[in-house]
């Protein structure tokens, strides 16, 4: 994983790329030259493919491939031959987690072959027209038609595939405001989408309706999915447990209450960062794709913005 704010920066940056002018194709793949595409086998017929961007989710089967998230663009010829290595059947289905060009890139390649993207309604909305961000300073233009989610769903979508019930369900102002938790409940295995960044700081997308207060919510909404056995596929990071999420709670629950009573103090960004509320996660969490001080002007946003 890059340090800093390497890849969130780039994934912004692609977002722009793939949906309208902006870099030359061969700067494109030039980014994206050295990405491997890593297997991680989580329970019978279900994988987690690692490269750059969102963790994809994977389920194969007599019925075909059904996908979680899809990467970038130029990634998708590697993704492909990642998915071909574990089934020979199609890719049918994609199911966006949310709206980041991250997640969503590869959505034109796979839909020119016949794959049907699925996502929920405000995936569509947000990927039909151009969202700025204040956070990066940036607009992201609105993506082309063949990218877009040809099924939309309200509150909950499920898929019936290769033996399991894939259950989607939507959660409110979390991350973004489209955010989809993936479900294969009998095999025990629960894709949080952006939910969960695990090992860094998350990025919380207050500029397209994201909150802390979301955030926690939808863990705690996981968390009642899960039990000890359950695996967790992170939109970010290594795969993992309950456990491991529910170290992350505290974590957000933490940023909660000691960036929230020093905004109630009157402090501004600046004082706040000064006074280095999450010092002790630095060593930990500060490594990924937000810096302490990016993260805490992210944060400041965060809990501003759509109270539940």
């Amino acid at each position: 994983m890059k340090s800093g704010m390497t890849e969130l920066l780039a994934a912004m940056l692609l977002a722009v790329a793939w949906s309208g002018p902006g870099l030359a194709a061969d700067e494109e793949a030039d980014k994206f030259k050295d990405v491997q595409i890593e297997t991680v086998s989580v329970a019978g017929g279900i994988y987690m493919l690692v490269g750059q961007g969102g963790n994809i989710g994977v389920s194969t089967g007599e019925d075909g491939v059904f996908l979680i998230d899809d990467q970038y663009a130029p990634l998708t010829e590697r993704i492909k031959a990642a998915v071909a290595a574990l089934s020979d059947r199609p890719v049918r289905f994609v199911l966006n987690t949310h709206w980041h060009g991250d997640h969503t890139g590869g959505n034109e390649n796979l839909a020119r072959e016949g794959t049907v993207i699925v996502a929920h309604d405000q995936v569509y909305e947000r990927m039909s027209r151009e969202n700025f961000l204040a956070a990066w300073s940036m607009t992201v233009p609105a993506s082309p038609k063949g990218a877009l989610p040809v099924i939309s769903f309200n509150d909950t979508i499920t898929f019936h595939l290769n033996g399991h019930d894939i259950h989607a369900v939507h959660v409110e102002h979390a991350h973004t405001d489209g955010d989809s938790i993936v479900h294969f409940r009998a095999a025990n295995v629960i894709h949080t989408g952006d939910i969960w960044f695990n090992g860094m700081y998350p990025f919380i997308d207050s500029d397209t309706g994201g909150s802390l207060d979301g955030v926690i919510a939808a863990v705690d909404v996981i968390l009642k999915l899960a039990d000890e056995q359950t695996k967790i596929i992170p939109g970010h990071g290594p795969l993992s447990d309950r456990k491991g999420l529910l170290g992350y709670r505290k974590f957000l629950l933490d940023v909660r209450e000691r960036v929230g009573k020093l905004l109630q103090q009157g402090k501004s960004l600046d004082e706040i960062r000064a006074a280095k509320p999450l010092a002790d996660y630095e060593a930990t969490l500060g490594k990924g794709f937000l810096s302490t001080d990016k993260f805490l002007e992210v944060a400041v946003a965060a809990l501003g913005k759509w109270q539940h």
